[in-house]
């Protein structure tokens, strides 16, 4: 594998709210990655002790029976990657973490040319957020293992496993919209100045 860490990438941490933890069934089906929020935690604890930015984002879902809809506690996020201090957190109600927020804004103020993405689920906002970063300009990298998605219902009614639709999630995003990487990968290697 062949990439560089810039000095200060940004860490996005999409939608890793107790509604989409793993023992939660509103979306039925299984999912796949147990230890995708157990990972993000690790980037997290990384991207603080270098003093990187982080975000994160959370979705508020505008739907009535969505356990994502804001004023109920599977909206909150899942403690492994509770935010703190001053972190900024950028709430959406689309898949997209750059649609109807200030997420560009914020990046381009701060002289952000590369984002690392890490969240749930991997084929919704993790994809959508990912493929936006691209096209807006953003150096993305995708961290595969903390990320993970759902057992999906085709149209003709069969059913796709959840580590199936992950992997061919990442695949649709690697290379053509990020640079596919594990979480050792991101923890060893040594940044670069921009």
């Amino acid at each position: 594998m062949s990439y560089v860490l810039e000095d200060s990438p940004a860490l996005l941490l999409v939608d890793i709210q107790e509604g989409l933890s793993l023992h939660q069934d509103y979306y039925g089906g299984t999912r796949n990655n147990p230890d995708a929020e157990a990972n993000a935690g690790k980037l997290l604890d990384h991207w603080r002790a270098q003093g990187w930015p982080i975000f994160h984002i959370q979705h508020c879902s505008t739907e009535n029976s969505s356990p994502l809809r804001p004023g109920q506690p599977l909206h909150n996020f899942q403690e492994v990657v509770k935010p703190i201090g001053g972190e900024p957190i950028v709430q959406k109600s689309v898949n997209s973490g750059f649609i109807g927020t200030d997420l560009e804004k914020q990046l381009r103020g701060a002289d952000i040319t590369q984002v690392v993405v890490a969240g749930l689920t991997t084929d919704h906002c993790v994809s959508t957020t990912t493929r936006m970063a691209a096209n807006l300009g953003f150096d993305t990298l995708l961290v595969h293992d903390a990320t993970a998605t759902y057992s999906k219902e085709g149209h003709n009614g069969e059913t796709y496993p959840a580590q199936l639709v992950h992997d061919t999630a990442i695949a649709s995003l690697k290379d053509e919209f990020a640079t596919v990487v594990s979480v050792e990968e991101i923890l060893t290697v040594e940044p670069v100045e921009k």
